[in-house]
């Protein structure tokens, strides 16, 4: 019966943890950090960038806050929505109730009130130190939250030094590209002007040699005339 029992108490209690969303436009801090990888500034980021530019009108609009990244983002992005009622997961009571028979069966086991007694100031001492375990905790936590926007960061960093890279990539490609394009025009304008020019100089001797034959033909029809002239007065 006791096994059925915490069978029961494990199945609740994995239900809740499969159910538990939590709604980013109206969570609290402590709503917020109950999701994996957000800690007390990536919560109260969220918070201020919700205040400073409304309800987030999409889930991907997360990775717009300062700190949340694609890493951090695909940690909650199964855990997260954009309206409804905000559930968190909630101790297992059950479990608690479970204990305390076994709680009441340790004390009738308890060493005498004078053997408590003694252990009396090691539990003050210990209570004594819980406050800086938690500060020490919180201070972890603070830690763990400044690396994951560091760790967040550089990844921006390298994805934006990769498209710089191939934009200056295709850039030299198009310059390279059209400064042969420019080379071949240049080479094919100088061709043309070339032959144009060799034409040219061609019709200008053809010219010429038609210019000295059409002169040698009417120097000839001169002379020829002039003998005929001569010719006819001679007879005279």
């Amino acid at each position: 019966m006791k096994k059925l029992v915490a069978l029961f108490a494990a199945l609740v209690a994995y239900a809740g943890m499969a159910f538990a969303a939590v709604n980013i436009n109206s969570a609290t801090k402590e709503q917020l950090e109950s999701l994996d990888g957000i800690g007390p500034v990536k919560a109260q980021a969220i918070i201020d960038y919700r205040k400073k530019n409304g309800p987030f009108k999409s889930l991907d609009d997360l990775k717009k806050v300062d700190g949340v990244g694609d890493a951090t983002f695909d940690k909650v992005k199964k855990d997260i929505a954009l309206s409804g009622t905000t559930t968190v997961p909630a101790p297992a009571k059950a479990e608690e109730k479970k204990a305390e028979p076994k709680k009441a069966e340790a004390k009738k086991e308890e060493p005498k009130k004078a053997e408590a007694k003694k252990e009396e100031p090691k539990k003050a001492e210990a209570k004594k130190e819980e406050p800086k375990k938690e500060k020490a905790a919180a201070a972890d936590a603070k830690k763990s939250d400044a690396k994951e926007v560091k760790t967040d960061k550089k990844a921006d960093d390298k994805k934006k030094a990769d498209e710089d890279k191939k934009a200056e990539a295709k850039k030299k490609a198009d310059d390279k590209k059209k400064a042969d394009e420019d080379k071949k025009a240049e080479a094919k304008k100088k061709a043309d002007d070339k032959k144009k020019a060799d034409e040219e100089k061609k019709a200008e001797a053809k010219k010429k040699a038609d210019d000295k034959k059409k002169a040698d033909e009417e120097k000839k029809a001169e002379a020829k005339k002039k003998a005929d002239d001569k010719k006819a007065a001679e007879k005279k």
